[in-house]
């Protein structure tokens, strides 16, 4: 039992040792927005996301809902219209303006004095920011999430499953043991739901299966 466990746990290192140093520049993830490449849009919204949606409400209302790296999420209007307040942060501003088109929003855009280059842009409610700037300005991702979360949060965080020595990503193959690395100290953490979501297209990254997990992290 013990062998099999540690040749489990060998084999998880390495393939996430495969995509260790694999990254995707800012240049070329604003080239998928002006090019199109952005099959990782959800015109109909995330579905294990709406599935769970009650889950990590709780009931509770006046919620501030952070979106980070955003894109046009669709996702964005369902917490708006649910009378809570959204916060996102994406690189794109093609990707930004197109959200608020698409969702039939006015909105305004100003300067952020205290970053160059960044923008935010507001609905014409309030009930919807987006700040267009590069997110990983910051050095760790898993401790900015971290550090906006407020006593008794609720972080609902999704990630795919698949062969990394077949495909170099992204989207990245996130190992449940990063999980318990990066958020295991603060965080309880629950799979509410694993799902098959493997289509004829993947085929053409070279992988035979890809599962997406939806995870609920909770504060210890």
């Amino acid at each position: 039992m013990d062998d099999t466990r540690t040749l489990l746990d060998i084999e998880e290192h390495h393939n996430t040792e495969v995509q260790k140093k694999q990254v995707l520049t800012l240049e070329e993830w604003q080239e998928k927005w002006v090019d199109r490449k952005i099959t990782f849009h959800q015109e109909q919204g995330h579905q294990l996301l709406k599935k769970h949606l009650d889950t990590f409400l709780k009931d509770e209302s006046g919620l501030r809902v952070f979106f980070p790296l955003c894109g046009k999420a669709v996702e964005m209007k369902w917490f708006a219209d649910r009378g809570h307040s959204v916060v996102g942060v994406e690189i794109s501003e093609l990707g930004i303006r197109e959200f608020f088109t698409e969702q039939n929003l006015s909105y305004s855009e100003e300067p952020i004095m205290e970053i160059p280059g960044a923008k935010v842009f507001k609905s014409s409610l309030g009930n919807i920011s987006l700040y267009c700037c590069n997110l990983f300005d910051l050095p760790s991702y898993a401790d900015i999430m971290l550090s906006l979360a407020r006593k008794g949060f609720h972080y609902l965080l999704c990630v795919l499953s698949y062969d990394p020595t077949k495909h170099a990503g992204p989207p990245f193959y996130v190992p449940d043991a990063e999980i318990k690395s990066l958020f295991g100290s603060v965080c309880n953490s629950q799979c509410l739901e694993k799902v098959d979501v493997f289509e004829e297209r993947h085929k053409s990254w070279g992988i035979d299966y890809l599962v997406e997990k939806l995870y609920l992290l909770t504060e210890k």
